[in-house]
């Protein structure tokens, strides 16, 4: 008995499911598939509309339509066929989901830092995303090691993820995650590029490999904003924000712009770091910033004699608990391989999650997924009469 041709309804609803890998919305709902075609053979024609010219997942999406395509019986292959959207079709896309508005504008002076028609989600009371501000008071703690390391143990955990690399003159979050590839542009609307299930935005992606990056505050205040509000979020469970060392004005304008924000002190064991924490910690106070707890970084080296050498000191990062009344949330030992794979892009909690540094970043993101998670109920709906 000959097979049942398969028709372009069948086609479409086999299509439906696959999504597109930047955006995570259906290649159907988003309009980037075109046309259907029902030829001899067993054979299906399939035109598909990239968001960009010389799109970087455009072989993604070509296997994720393949193989939804022949799963389908009476398909035995497809042509695909490539076209790209028009200005006004990702004008319409950024609408879609991103809403209205243009470029953020240096200096708005708004409480919540508005770019031009768009307010900054996170700060909006209804928003689902909780703002996880990753701070030190001096360089060289591993803050930026926790951030990345900590954002991957979370994704890896099944929340929604995206770090903020605000530490702009000493970025590195791009190469500690390993992101091979520059965010795409849709009509102004920057989409994040992603790797180990965490998004990623950062002005290394957009200053010449190696330049120093020398602004005034109006032009940080400018690239923090646009980070807020021009980048395609999606509503994230988590927005690791991995802050500059200090309390200067990076500091002070993302609690502007976080009003929500959560403050996570890394320390090291060792006192005179731990002073210094204190001043960050201070700082967040005085901004109206919780600080919900502490993580201390480079506890301790264990020997190949199993025997562990408290390299920095010990009790700092439990006496900055005790100072700020907040819990000390993990201690994490001095290994080689955080460092590795901080230059090589692979993060120990993604390739090691099971060794003890794994471990505890995973012991640490439970701890701030579950066990501080806010217990107020934040609605729009809402309101103090």
């Amino acid at each position: 008995m000959a097979k049942t041709p398969v028709t372009e309804e069948q086609v479409i609803d086999a299509l439906r499911p696959v999504e597109d890998p930047e955006l995570h919305r259906s290649i159907v709902d988003l309009n980037m598939l075109r046309a259907v075609q029902i030829r001899d053979d067993g054979v299906v024609g399939v035109l598909i509309a990239l968001t960009v010219p010389g799109c970087p997942l455009k072989n993604e999406i070509q296997r994720r339509v393949s193989d939804a395509a022949t799963e389908l019986d009476g398909v035995e292959s497809i042509d695909l066929e490539f076209t790209v959207m028009t200005d006004q079709e990702r004008e319409d896309l950024r609408k879609q989901l991103h809403g209205d508005g243009g470029a953020a504008s240096a200096g708005s002076g708004q409480a919540h830092g508005h770019a031009e028609g768009r307010e900054i989600p996170f700060a909006k009371t209804g928003s689902k995303t909780r703002p996880l501000l990753i701070s030190s008071g001096k360089g060289g703690v591993g803050k930026s090691s926790v951030t990345t390391n900590l954002a991957v143990a979370l994704a890896a955990q099944g929340h929604s993820v995206g770090v903020v690399d605000a530490d702009i003159y000493g970025y590195s979050i791009p190469r500690m995650l390993g992101t091979d590839r520059d965010p795409v542009v849709i009509d102004e609307m920057l989409v994040p590029p992603e790797q180990w299930g965490v998004r990623c935005i950062s002005i290394g992606y957009f200053v010449p490999q190696g330049e120093a990056v020398i602004w005034r505050g109006p032009m940080l205040h400018k690239a923090l904003e646009q980070f807020l509000t021009d980048v395609f979020w999606d509503d994230p469970d988590f927005l690791l924000i991995d802050m500059p060392p200090g309390t200067g004005d990076i500091a002070l304008s993302l609690a502007q712009y976080l009003p929500r924000g959560e403050v996570f002190v890394v320390t090291t064991p060792q006192p005179a770091a731990q002073k210094v924490a204190a001043m960050s910690a201070k700082m967040a106070e005085k901004v109206n910033l919780p600080v919900r707890g502490v993580i201390e970084n480079m506890s301790w080296f264990t020997g190949d004699d199993g025997t562990r050498y408290e390299i920095f000191g010990s009790g700092g990062g439990q006496e900055l608990a005790d100072e700020l009344d907040v819990p000390l949330l993990g201690r994490l030992p001095l290994v080689t391989a955080l460092r590795e794979g901080g230059d090589d892009g692979r993060p120990i909690a993604a390739v090691d999650p099971t060794s003890e540094l794994g471990q505890a970043f995973d012991d640490i993101a439970r701890r701030i997924a579950v066990d501080l998670k806010p217990k107020k109920v934040y609605s729009d709906a809402l309101k103090v009469i």
